[in-house]
């Protein structure tokens, strides 16, 4: 059973950064694709980024690429989402999710563990 926990959420006003970090625990975090998704109210879980067991390939969503950087320790079994020049409309909470067999999808479906997520404010 792998437990994934998220910290760094917060308030911050646009323009500004936030730094996420997911840590896991109990399973084997070098093998994993992780993935970041985030869920506003009254709205779908939207995919934000995803990466590679060994940090050497990364995926972003369009409506934050150039914005935020997703990178890992898997000395320290954590992800991190580096979030830069912050809009309101990035207000949401922020969920990490692990993916044991690659067949996890942009919809997060395939993901096989999840963590409760953090909650990200963007005031205008």
């Amino acid at each position: 059973q792998v437990q994934l926990v998220e910290s760094g959420g917060g308030l911050v006003q646009a323009g500004g950064s936030l730094r996420l970090s997911c840590a896991a625990s109990g399973g084997t975090f070098r093998n994993y694709i992780m993935g970041w998704f985030r869920q506003a109210p009254g709205k779908e879980r939207e995919f934000v980024a995803a990466i590679s067991w060994s940090g050497g390939s990364t995926y972003y969503a369009d409506s934050v690429k150039g914005r935020f950087t997703i990178s890992r320790d898997n000395a320290k079994n954590t992800v991190y989402l580096q979030m830069n020049s912050l809009k309101p409309d990035d207000t949401a909470v922020y969920c990490c999710a692990a993916d044991l067999s690659g067949r996890g999808g942009l919809s997060g479906i395939g993901y096989d563990y999840w963590g409760q997520g953090t909650q990200v404010t963007v005031s205008s």
